[in-house]
């Protein structure tokens, strides 16, 4: 007998219960009677994308601002499509729930040569695909699901990981108990042995020095040390800093906050503390290439305390079984007992000023977003000049800032905006993006404005891949793109919506509009022109060391 509770239901209840709220995808024929089930769900609504790579990119914005995402996909052509950006997530420790309508078991069991397969009658190919960038993976039935469900999203929620999860029609309207139970998470280990070991060593590490520095990274945010790292900076007088994975983690506005840190291409002064440390305690930090200026970080291991998900590192010993939060705090209590014996370090704070330059370029555009920043802000960059300009700024207090440095997709940002600001619409979003990387996902623009969204949105035309020129090939034609009429865009995206678009070739215009926006309350586009080799120093330095290591001759 029918008791009206499907799986369906069942999967987008659990949702709701991990603090999701919204679903981004493309409807296709193997999701449909799903969709169904989420058009009547009374919290979870559905956010229909351009394709289905952009909705994999604004789960995965969506899931840096809230608990998880979700993403809904057909089988085959639109899950490969998106596999680009769960792969993004993969990388970055984001955790998506991507759902695959599949066709019904009968189906699948018969071998048919079906639409969106290989035709081989084979439909386990894109389960193996995805294996390679999602941490768990199911495929439903009536008789495994609410056990598959629950153990999906558990792993989701405990790796920061996505998980894949195949819908087939036919199980989606399998019928299903309620369960009122709250979602049991596995629990990360802590062995008290190897903590009291850790401490004591660290004890040991830190009574020796005279020069402690803390510096952190994105794994800190995705695993929970936010709160703990700024609580232990208040109380502590330590100098910290942040590299770009991480920027935002730590408070800014902080006294020793000294800045970003970016190996040979630091500002001087953040060079000096970080790495002359005596004891650099490291939270969560990996040395990713572009944001190291090519691994020309000088950090030697033996002066390390490095706190990462799971361990601890001091020196080469490992210290395994402690939860990053538990070395945090752990850290937290000896450095209130130590500080006192350590150098007091002394950061003179420099408050940028407004260019003066008459000529609208890199630094002037840099230093009047700097001021129009405010606290609480959500800053959204991509890979190329947006993302290593941002990099210097200092941001107000409660900002969140989100790039994609490691896996480095160009035309992440607009939908991982879409995706961010869906989250989170109470506060106000600012994008910056190049010309090239918009001409890869700007469709989400319709979706933005057809919601009701209200970004600021900053188009760096310098026509064409900077950072491409940059590294190699400035004159050639493969790093021209199409010049496109930009501010046509909104209108051309959304018909008979309103939306506020200017393009700046000055400074005076770009101050103008800056003082226009500031309390805007609809969707704002400025295309910014600017030189087209013209490029932040940060970026300077990336692009030769990628130029240097590329070289083959």
């Amino acid at each position: 007998m029918s008791n009206n509770y499907k799986v369906a239901d069942y999967l987008l209840d659990r949702l709701v219960q991990v603090g999701i709220r919204h679903l981004f995808g493309v409807p296709g024929d193997f999701n449909l009677h799903f969709l169904d089930h989420v058009i009547s769900h009374p919290v979870i609504q559905w956010m229909g994308c351009a394709n289905e790579l952009n909705a994999a990119y604004a789960a995965d914005g969506y899931a840096r601002v809230m608990p998880a995402a979700a993403l809904l996909t057909t089988v085959g052509v639109g899950e490969l499509s998106a596999i680009n950006g769960t792969a993004g997530s993969f990388a970055e420790y984001l955790p998506v729930i991507h759902i695959v309508g599949t066709p019904v078991l009968r189906s699948q069991k018969a071998g048919e040569l079906l639409h969106h397969s290989l035709g081989d009658g084979d439909f386990s190919h894109f389960s193996r695909m995805a294996k390679e960038v999602s941490c768990a993976q199911a495929s439903l039935t009536a008789e495994n699901a609410v056990a598959e469900i629950d153990r999906l999203l558990a792993a989701a929620l405990s790796q920061r990981r996505p998980v894949y999860l195949q819908l087939p029609i036919d199980v989606g309207e399998s019928d299903v108990v309620r369960h009122s139970g709250a979602l049991v998470l596995p629990q990360a280990i802590l062995s008290p042995t190897s903590l009291q070991a850790f401490i004591e060593a660290a004890r040991e590490k830190l009574q020796s020095a005279h020069r402690v520095a803390l510096l952190a990274d994105f794994l800190a945010d995705r695993f929970g040390a936010r709160s703990s790292l700024n609580h232990w900076l208040s109380e502590v007088d330590l100098p910290h800093s942040t590299l770009l994975l991480g920027k935002g983690v730590l408070d800014e506005t902080h006294p020793l906050f000294i800045g970003t840190y970016a190996g040979v291409a630091s500002d001087a002064s953040v060079k000096e503390y970080i790495e002359n440390a005596d004891v650099l305690i490291t939270v969560g930090v990996w040395f990713v290439d572009t944001i190291t200026a090519g691994f020309s970080q000088h950090i030697t291991q033996d002066n390390c305390i490095d706190v990462q998900p799971e361990q601890v590192r001091i020196g080469r010993k490992v210290f395994s079984q402690i939860p990053m939060v538990a070395a945090v705090n752990a850290l937290h209590g000896l450095c209130k007992t130590l500080q006192t014996e350590w150098q007091q370090p002394v950061i003179t704070r420099h408050t940028p000023e407004i260019s003066k330059d008459n000529m609208l370029n890199q630094q002037v555009f840099w230093s009047h977003i700097q001021h129009f920043l405010r606290p609480d802000d959500i800053v959204v960059t991509d890979q190329g000049t947006s993302c290593f300009g941002a990099a210097m700024l200092n941001l107000p207090s409660g900002c969140t800032f989100i790039t994609q440095s490691l896996w480095g997709s160009i035309g992440f940002s607009l939908p991982a905006a879409y995706g961010a600001q869906v989250a989170q619409p109470q506060r106000r979003l600012i994008l910056l993006v190049g010309d090239g990387a918009a001409q890869l996902t700007i469709q989400e623009l319709g979706s933005m404005l057809r919601d009701g969204l209200n970004p600021i949105i900053f188009l760096l035309n310098n026509q064409g891949y900077t950072v491409e020129r940059a590294i190699h090939g400035p004159q050639q034609r493969y790093n021209d793109i199409a010049a496109w009429n930009w501010t046509q865009l909104p209108q051309a995206l959304a018909a008979g919506k309103e939306s506020f678009t200017r393009r700046v070739t000055e400074v005076e215009q770009l101050q103008q509009v800056l003082a226009q926006i500031e309390n805007t309350q609809q969707l704002t586009f400025i295309e910014v022109v600017l030189p087209p080799m013209d490029m932040p120093e940060l970026l300077k330095s990336v692009t030769k060391s990628i130029e240097a290591r590329n070289t083959t001759i």
